[in-house]
């Protein structure tokens, strides 16, 4: 078998098929457009440029929470957790490897699991979103969204922010029971963020969506708690989504599956370049549509941004 560095880009609708080199057709991919052949398949382009964060003195946050240093032992695994704050109006995203103990640190914010050493969690109204979705509706999904959020669901600002970009009109009358992974998905996005809560709480809302999926999905998450004014905790393995969507981070470090730290909350900058200066990887932007791209190890532009610190950059 050879291996080649092309793409190939094939549209459906307009039994338009092509090949091209990997950079280019992804750039092409995401931008929706053909200009070579004048040929747009997407009605808008994919970006990954962060356009949903207000400035600082846009947000007048009025809420203000602390949790506390705790420790949850679980088998032979010890998670420490360093005190932190969050506010209204703000993603906090937890990046580390696996078995960190993100979704530990999760189950334990939203009151499913105790601290066995330290204080509790600040008592909050919570919605969670697990990483497991199990459907056990036997009815269609607008009977689903009707029992569980029935205010939420036929509220015009809720459809317009969260229901039409999720596409849950495509879905909604078909059986719970027989959705695909990836609209199981939509739908559980859905019910957590119709739930009225202080905080969200959202296990990988990236598993098992395509990439334009994942983008639509991190604009309704990131204007929700925005305009909603909320706070979301969400735990997240895609980069792109996880940058796209974090206001700060929490970096969790350590020995997976033995002891690890979350590590109180920090910018997204600087908690970016901690997370992949333990990886030994550097990113980069692409100029055009913003996508974090990693850096070939020991490449010239790797090499730089090593000796540099900036492992991670916001903007190019």
């Amino acid at each position: 078998m050879k291996y080649t560095n092309d793409l190939v880009i094939s549209d459906a609708e307009t039994n338009f098929t092509m090949v091209i080199i990997s950079l280019t057709g992804i750039n092409i991919f995401l931008d929706g457009f053909v200009p070579t052949e004048n040929l747009r398949f997407r009605e808008t382009s994919l970006t990954f440029k962060v356009a949903e964060t207000a400035m600082e003195e846009e947000i007048k946050r009025m809420c203000r929470y602390e949790y506390p240093n705790q420790k949850k032992f679980l088998g032979n695994f010890t998670l420490s957790v360093k005190t932190g704050q969050f506010t209204d109006s703000e993603i906090i995203v937890m990046l580390g490897e696996n078995g960190t103990g993100k979704t530990t640190f999760i189950r334990m914010l939203a009151g499913k699991l105790a601290p066995d050493e330290g204080g509790s969690c600040p008592v909050l109204n919570v919605s969670y979103k697990p990483q497991k979705i199990s459907p056990k509706s036997q009815g269609t999904v607008r009977q689903l969204l009707h029992d569980r959020i029935r205010d939420a669901y036929i509220h015009p600002q809720f459809v317009t922010d969260v229901m039409k970009p999720m596409m849950m009109e495509a879905i909604i009358d078909q059986e719970v029971q027989n959705l695909s992974g990836g609209e199981l998905q939509r739908v559980a996005l859905v019910l957590c963020l119709g739930k009225p809560a202080d905080v969200y709480l959202i296990d990988e809302p990236s598993a098992y969506l395509d990439s334009e999926q994942r983008l639509h999905a991190a604009k309704v998450i990131k204007r929700f708690i925005l305009h909603a004014k909320k706070t979301a905790f969400v735990v997240e393995h895609d980069f792109i989504m996880a940058t796209y969507l974090a206001d700060r981070v929490v970096v969790f470090e350590g020995n997976p599956g033995i002891d690890t730290i979350a590590n109180s909350p920090s910018s997204l900058l600087n908690g970016m370049n901690k997370f992949l200066r333990s990886l030994e990887i550097t990113f980069r932007r692409d100029p055009n549509n913003f996508r974090p791209r990693i850096n070939k190890r020991h490449s010239v532009k790797d090499s730089e941004q090593k000796k540099t610190g900036n492992f991670f950059f916001l903007e190019d």
